[in-house]
Parts: structure tokens; sequence; C-alpha cells
């Protein structure tokens, strides 16, 4: 038995996993996510896979998220058409995300075609993949639940292990048995949080041989999970008495979902007012409504607080959700107090940029950050609270007040991702493959596994082959 791993990415960067097992031969694709950042950059690594469609066996998908899932369609498109493992939540999910990045790259591919018929110049860009391909990725999906061993390979076993980050995300435990010998390889995908609302605490498994860990806070603590809703009540008062706005880029699937959540305890507890919340995003409607028919994967907090009461969780009075393109605009025109939820989380797409357009030169509004900004985003210069930025083509001065709340990560920090790595048995453990992370926060977090008993940490580079044997 020979197994090798690489990375093809999310290696020293966050975004675009793509993660390969080859056991004798036999690659198995652990998520095939789309890279997030500069348009340029983006489109030059989001069009290379690295490996040959033919080589690989199986596709297991952790979760839905765009950098884990988004790329699913180009993989099918260019002739994959095994199987894609992954859980039920995760399968309507990534369904979701893929579509709706198809539906952006074809708008994205109209309008760049416009300018250049404008200026003259010869348009050479075309889509990634269209709606079909998504349809036919999602056709490919084997909907498998938590821990409901499967195999997929000959001798290959696998089995999911909720990793509490978002609805449906797990842990991929893949068990290879051949020859008499067995090994272990666990691949966290992204790693979540205990205490957070919604979903489950990341689970407890088997002892692995080999760990495949992300490091996005590698080098960050996050604020206490129980003092989101003081800090979310404290903002939200303040809006009020300024008859302002709030303004949250929030990716819509589960950060979303998280903001209503809150919203919706500090309405019931009288912690706010019943101040008109808006969520403008046609997806993370659709999210939501995904949210609603898979309470198979809610904790016991949201049971306790809702669904024993026959409460929505995710629907009050105050709450709206919108739609059409005439009823985003129409918020432009509202007046404080309002708070508007909307996508791109990191600000690079969709309605969020006609809301900051709109309300980033005034002094009442307020743009609250709830999530990682990766590098070269418009979300990362807004927290970084430029004084100027550009949007659409045209250069904002930003007058808005930019708040954060560190505490609505999904991702564990490296203080949380140790505290479950020491509930694992780890006797059998020989190394721990760091991925999905910056290198800054990478090499912080190295040094801590280091300093907690975990010495053979390696910090994965792209296309590096890493012998398990």
């Amino acid at each position: 038995m020979h197994i090798n791993f690489y990375s093809l990415g999310a290696a020293e960067e966050v975004t675009g996993s793509k993660h390969v097992l080859e056991i004798d031969g036999e690659s198995y694709l652990i998520d095939c996510g789309s890279f997030q950042g500069s348009r340029a950059e983006a489109d030059r690594k989001n069009r290379s896979f690295g490996i040959a469609t033919d080589r690989i066996e199986s596709v297991i998908l952790t979760h839905g998220h765009l950098d884990h899932s988004g790329l699913l369609p180009l993989l099918v498109r260019q002739g994959y058409a095994g199987n894609i493992y992954t859980t039920p939540a995760s399968r309507d999910i990534a369904s979701l995300i893929m579509m709706d990045s198809a539906r952006i790259q074809a708008r994205d591919a109209e309008y760049l075609q416009k300018q250049a018929v404008k200026k003259g110049d010869k348009f050479n860009w075309t889509p990634l993949y269209d709606e079909k391909d998504a349809i036919k990725a999602t056709s490919q999906m084997i909907g498998v639940s938590y821990n409901r061993p499967m195999f997929i390979g000959d001798g290959v076993k696998l089995e999911f292990y909720d990793a509490g980050h978002i609805l449906g995300s797990a842990m991929a435990f893949v068990t290879v048995k051949r020859n008499g010998q067995e090994m272990r390889i666990l691949a966290s995908g992204d790693l979540g949080r205990c205490n957070k609302p919604i979903v489950r605490d990341p689970a407890i498994t088997p002892a692995p041989d080999y760990l495949v860990l992300e490091s996005t806070y590698g080098d960050r603590l996050h604020d206490d999970i129980n003092n989101t809703l003081n800090r979310l009540g404290e903002i939200a008062k303040k809006t009020v008495k300024n008859r302002g706005k709030i303004i949250i880029p929030a990716f819509a699937i589960e950060r979303t979902q998280e903001l209503v959540y809150y919203f919706h305890l500090l309405v019931d507890q009288g912690v706010i007012p019943e101040i008109p919340i808006y969520v403008d995003s046609p997806m993370a409607t659709n999210a939501t409504t995904i949210y609603q028919v898979h309470p198979e994967c809610y904790d016991e907090t949201i049971k306790d607080a809702f669904i024993k009461h026959h409460k929505n969780p995710f629907g009050f009075n105050s709450l709206h959700f919108t739609t059409s393109v005439l009823e985003s605009k129409a918020l432009n025109d509202m007046k404080g107090p309002l708070i508007i939820i909307s996508a791109d989380g990191m600000c690079e797409a969709g309605r969020i940029q006609h809301h900051l357009i709109h309300n980033i030169g005034d002094p009442n509004t307020t743009i609250l950050i709830v999530g990682y900004m990766a590098e070269n985003t418009l979300g990362r210069r807004i927290r970084n609270r430029d004084e100027e930025v550009r949007i659409h083509g045209q250069w904002l001065k930003r007058r808005a007040a930019v708040e954060e709340i560190d505490s609505f990560s999904a991702h564990a920090d490296y203080a949380e991702a140790v505290s479950w790595l020491k509930k694992i048995d780890t006797s059998r453990l020989k190394n721990i493959f760091m991925v999905h992370g910056e290198p800054k926060a990478q090499t912080a977090f190295k040094s801590y596994l280091e300093k907690n008993g975990y010495p053979n940490v390696d910090i994965v580079k792209y296309g590096k082959t890493y012998d398990l044997n």
C-alpha cells in the first residue's frame, strides 16, 4: 500500500481548497473549491486544476462553501463522471452556491463583452462553467449522513463527522485497508467552534494516523461567543439612537442565518426594538429555506429556544426578505434606523456593493464586519478602514463607521483547534498537514502546536507530494 498527499489549492492561502489522496495510483479529491481574490488572479488559478479528471476515483466534499465546492461544475465539464460524496445538507447548499456562481459568471461575461465593444477591444473571456454544468455536478452527488461509513473505492472507507462549521459541514475520515495494512487520514475541512448557535460542536473522531488541518485563524483568538449578543445589541441600539443604518456584508450561507437567529433572540428578549431588518440576497433567502428543512443538523440550543415552542428561528415580524432588484433599490431611499444584511461576504460581488456605494459616505452608517476578509478584497480594505475605496470603477470616501465582531467566525481559532485536538486520541498520530491559511497565521499556529506537544507539523506547499508510508 502506497499513499501520497498533495494540495492543489488552499496551500499557504485561504481559498480554493483542493487536496488529493493518492492511494496505489488512484486519486481521491477532497474538496474542489474556487479561489477568491483579485479578479485576474482568481480567473488564472481557477482555470488550472493540476490533475487530469480521468485520474480521479472519487470526490469528497466537506461542505458547500464556494471555496470548497465552487469548481465542481468545472471538474464535471472537463469530463469527471464519478461520484461526489457529501452530506445531504451540503449537497443542497453546494447546489445553490454552484448555480449562483454560474449565473454571476454569465452576467460578468455579458458585462465584459459590452465593455470590450465600447472600447473596440476583442472579447476573449469565457465563464468557467454554466448552469447545466452545476446541475450535472449536483446529480453526481451522493448524500452520506454523519457517522454512516461508506466504501468509496477498493478498501477505501469514508465516514463523515460533524465539523461544526456550517449546516452539513463535515470532517472526512478516510480509512484505507489493503494488503493487511490499515491507514487512517482525517481531513478537518473547515473546523468549527464550540457553543455556536444552530449547528453542533465539532465531533470527536476515532484516532487518525494523519491529520489535514485548516489554519485560517492560526494567529488569532476570537472574541468570546457569549459576548456576541451584547455587542450586537449595543451596535443596534446606537444605530436606533442615531437613526442610521447598519450595513452587514455577510455570506448568504451560515452567517446570514446566524445573524437572523441572533437578532430574533434580541427582539424576543426585549433588548432591542423591532428594527426593520432586510435580508437583501435571493441566495440567502433560498439558503434559509435549506436551513429550515435540515433540522437534523441543529444543536440543542436552537431546539430549546425555538423548535420546542413551535417557532420559526429564521422568521419574525421585523424581518423582511427582499427578492427583486426593485425591492433592493428601494432600500437605498429608506431612512434609518434599519439593518441591511447582504451578500457577498467579502464585498467582491452582489447587492452589498450597491448598498456600500449609497451608504459608505454617510457618517450615521455603520458597516459591521462579521467574518474573514481575504487579502486584496474590498471587504479587507473596508476592514482596514481605508479612507477611500473603489467600487464599480468609482472612488468613494469612507465616512461610515466600521465595527467588527470577531466572535461570529465559523472557524476555530488556534486555541479552539488545539482544544478540539486534545479531545481526540492522538496515540497513532504521525503528522499534521496544515492547509487553508495564510503564511503568517500558519507559522504562528505551527509554533503553538509544537508547544502543545505536536512536533510533526508540515505547512503544506502547493503541489508538493508528501509520502504517508
